[in-house]
């Protein structure tokens, strides 16, 4: 795999074997066969070549491949179930989250939640009632909205369940994870 990147990047800079070989003290011929495959690298010789060619030793020598796959975690929060979608270490937080039915109907606001960052929803079904400061929307299915986390803001489903797609700028990691505020006595 590495004869086969640096001939990639030595092909994109437009350079010869022998140019590359006048810049790193490295023989032609041995840049052929390390390219082709027929030479084993090693630090000897890749490294001069990274230098000749601009890059660092993490350009040319692959990192391992990990399993992409999501461990997904579940955790239910006053009834809400929140669904992870992506790697703790990923740059984003994404969760899906779905909401039972609201056994008040939410006609009363209570106090809004504000924490850093950016959240974006998809609303994957249901209805759902979106207040951010003294705004206030009605989302659909397949309707999303973005917003930034430091105003204050606060939802709930209406009329039934909703499931939606929630994603949280690295910022707005701290996630509130409620779908309402617990009463003083909780």
């Amino acid at each position: 795999m590495i004869g086969p990147r640096i001939r990639s990047f030595r092909e994109k800079r437009c350079l010869t074997l022998v140019e590359l070989s006048q810049s790193t003290g490295v023989s032609a011929s041995t840049l052929s066969r390390l390219e082709a495959g027929k030479r084993a690298p090693n630090l000897e010789l890749v490294v001069p070549v990274a230098r000749a060619l601009g890059l660092d030793l993490d350009d040319i020598v692959p990192r391992e491949v990990v399993d992409p796959r999501v461990e997904q975690t579940v955790k239910v929060i006053d009834g809400v179930r929140f669904e992870t979608l992506a790697a703790a270490s990923s740059p984003v937080q994404t969760y899906k989250v779905s909401m039972p039915t609201h056994p008040d109907g939410a006609e009363a606001i209570p106090d809004l939640h504000v924490h850093d960052g950016y959240e974006w929803i998809y609303l994957l079904s249901g209805r759902l009632r979106l207040v951010i400061a003294q705004k206030e929307v009605i989302l659909n299915a397949g309707e999303s909205a973005e917003f930034d986390t430091r105003f204050p803001h606060w939802m709930t489903p209406l009329e039934g369940p909703a499931e939606m797609l929630s994603i949280f700028s690295t910022e707005g990691r701290r996630i509130h994870m409620r779908a309402r505020p617990l009463a003083e006595d909780e």
